[in-house]
Order: structure tokens, then sequence, then C-alpha cells
């Protein structure tokens, strides 16, 4: 090995020998390699420092991160031209020694090119994770998303610039391109499930509808909170505890109610209906008071939202009207409607105001009697006298046999004839 290399060395040295430089073309090009050095050395002290300078009268960090990334490889691209530019241009090189300067001048820029690009995406991908995760904008979803696709841009920059470079060189890459196409395409197919959650996954990320601690409800009625979006599945946590699994494919084409957003605040919307002779002002003085009640002392509502009263509609039985409030978060909300409904009722009670509910009064002919023989009750025939609505339906005797189980709803649970 040590003596290959000795050869190669010597052999170098005898065609500079057999080209006609002078002592003159020499000088020429150390000095200009001393400017490119100089120039190299300037950029990296002075005009880096005053562009970093500069970068910091915006408000924002990506132009900073972009000229810290872009400082190394610039500097190496300026050493490596003042390099090319010593040995060409002073220096009269055979044919053979000009090509071998030329393929490692082109491979040695397109390394430099690809890692300056890897450094400015890399950059700016670090920075979109920093303020995502700043802003709460994806939930901790982004350290596996975004770190992803850095170490997936590495592969295809310096896959391209490794194809580039062997094409310098003088190797033929079509075979190689067409083997990677072909390989490529049954790849995608192999994989198209898991590519298809991949880039679904990415897309809610990088949408921010869904976060986690939401809760959410899907078109199918699987509702929970989300727990974790990973680049193959979103997990929510049921209410009982349970934990379902979603392919990112199906969670992104699916309709989703999410219940956190656009804030954490919840409406609670009560309909309740009173008798048509009450009080129709004593009802709303009476439902603006529990209301405001429930604002004061419950926690889980929102007093700066106020509460909101109104009359809808005049029913079969009731006229109706709604209560309408805000809770502090899902799980409040609930804890207010029941205390909304609670006071309601109490209040209503103590008030003398009547909630109308259906009743079924069943009129029997005299001297009607049970399949069993039993005679009727005197109470069930006479129609009860109620402030409440009835449904009245009557039972005919007919001279037709009567079933064993004959449906109905008589005393004793049959009635003749159905």
């Amino acid at each position: 090995m040590g003596q290959s290399i000795s050869n190669w060395f010597r052999s170098l040295a005898d065609t500079f020998a057999a080209a006609d430089v002078t002592w003159f073309d020499v000088v020429v090009s150390l000095v200009t390699l001393a400017v490119a050095l100089l120039i190299a050395a300037l950029f990296s002290k002075v005009i880096f420092k005053l562009l970093i300078r500069l970068s910091n009268v915006t408000s924002g960090d990506l132009d900073d991160r972009v000229v810290s990334a872009a400082r190394g490889p610039i500097t190496a691209y300026i050493i490596l031209l003042g390099l090319y530019l010593a040995l060409t241009v002073p220096l009269s090189l055979p044919p053979s020694v000009q090509d071998v300067v030329n393929k490692a001048a082109g491979f040695t820029a397109v390394i430099t090119g690809a890692i300056l690009i890897n450094a400015l995406g890399s950059a700016t991908l670090r920075w979109l994770q920093s303020h995502l995760e700043s802003t709460d904008a994806a939930a901790g979803t982004s350290n596996w998303a975004l770190p992803l696709a850095r170490r997936g841009m590495v592969i295809v920059v310096f896959a391209m610039a490794g194809m580039v470079s062997l094409d310098i060189l003088g190797i033929n890459i079509s075979p190689l391109i067409a083997g990677l196409g072909i390989g490529g395409l049954a790849v995608a197919l192999a994989l198209q499930p898991t590519l298809s959650n991949l880039f679904a996954g990415t897309y809610v990320i990088t949408e921010g509808v869904v976060n986690q601690g939401d809760y959410i409800e899907m078109e199918g009625g699987v509702s929970g909170y989300v727990v974790d979006v990973n680049w193959r599945s979103t997990r929510l946590r049921t209410w009982s505890n349970n934990l379902v699994i979603i392919p990112n494919s199906r969670f992104a084409e699916t309709i989703i109610t999410n219940y956190s957003k656009p804030d954490a605040h919840v409406n609670v919307y009560l309909t309740c209906g009173v008798a048509y002779e009450s009080d129709l002002q004593l009802v709303e003085t009476v439902s603006q008071e529990v209301m405001r009640r429930v604002l004061a002392e419950h926690p889980g509502a929102v007093r700066s939202y106020g509460a909101y009263f109104g009359y809808d509609a005049f029913g079969e039985s009731n006229i109706d009207f709604w209560l309408f409030m805000q809770a502090r978060d899902r799980l409040a909300s609930f804890e207010v409607r029941s205390e909304l409904v609670k006071q309601l009722h109490a209040r209503l009670n103590a008030e003398g105001i009547t909630i109308n509910y259906p009743v079924r009064t069943l009129h029997f002919p005299e001297g009607w009697a049970s399949p069993d023989g039993l005679p009727v009750p005197a109470g069930a025939v006479a129609a009860r006298e109620s402030a409440m609505p009835v449904i009245t339906e009557h039972a005919v005797a007919v001279d037709t046999p009567v079933a064993e189980n004959g449906g109905g709803d008589g005393p004793g649970g049959e009635c003749p004839g159905g």
C-alpha cells in the first residue's frame, strides 16, 4: 500500500516536472491560494459576524439559524475555489492532470453543496420544530415528524449528490437510476399503507386542528381524549378508559368534532317547559335567579360569558323555554347542567309552577270486569282531575273469546281484543 502511494506521488512529480512550470508560476499559485485563505478568514470572522448582527434586528430567529448553518460550507467553498484557481490558472498542467483536477474539483463542489443544502434544510426544520412547540400548535407530536423529515432529507440530498459525483468521475449511472426507479416503485407499492398513514399523520400535525388532550368525536361515533398522534396512528382514550387506535389514513378522511377548539369553553343549552296557565314573567325571573346563582357559586361556570333566557315555542303540553350558559370545559359542562336542573326544578316547585308531562288515563265501560273475573277498581273508571293533560283510551267489551295471554294496559296486565 505504501509503495503504491509512493509511486503515485513520484509519477505526479514527474508530470509536474515535465510541464512548463516556472518559479514565477509557483509564486502566483501560492499567492492565489493565500488570497483565497485570507478571504475565507475575512468572511468567517468579519462578514459572518456582520450578517449575524443584521439578522438580530429581525424579530424571528430563522435568519440567525440560516446564517449560522451556511457559515462552514461557504467558507469551505471559498477555500476550494482558491485552491482550484491556484492549480489551474498560473500553472500549465498537462491534459491528464488537468482532467484529474477538474474531476476532483467537481466532486468536492458537489459534496460541499450537499452539505450546504442539508445544513440549511436542517436549520429550517429545527426552527419550525421549536416554533411549533412554543406555540403548542402540534402538542409535542412534532418531536417525531420533523426529525423524521430531517433524516429523509439527508438521505435524499446525499443520494443525489452521490449519483452526480459518480457521473462527474466518469461512471455511468443510467443503470443505477433505472434500478433505483424500479426498486423505489416496488418499495412504494409494498409500503403503500404505511406511507399513507405517514403522510396522513403529517397532514394532521401540520393542520394543528387536533392536539394532545383534546376531546374529539369522529363521524362513526368513536369519541375520547387524544392521547398521542404518531407517524402511523392516532390514539384516543374513551370514557370507559379504553384505548382506541385509529390509522392516520382513516383519521384524516373522517369528519371530526373537536370539543376543545376554538377554546376549551363549552356552551350549556338547557330546555324546559311550564304549564300554559303559568305566570311567564315569574318563570323568567326564577330562571334568571337560578342562573345567576349557578354563575356565582359553581366553579365550572364562566361568569364573563353571562346567562341568557328565552321562550322558544308553544309545545303540546308546555310553553317551552331555554337557559343558555357557558362552562369552563366539557367535564364542567355536565356539572353545570346538572346543577341547573336541580336548582330550577326546586325553585319551580317552590313557586308552585307546574312542569307538565303526559298522563295516560283509561276509561272502562260500567260493569266491565277483568278477564280473571275481578272487578275494576273504582279509581280506574273516573278520569283523573288534574292540571296535567291526559291521553285517553277507551276499552270496549265485546262478545269474542279472550286469549289467555292477550295484550293491553288494563288492570291485571290484560285487555280483551288487544
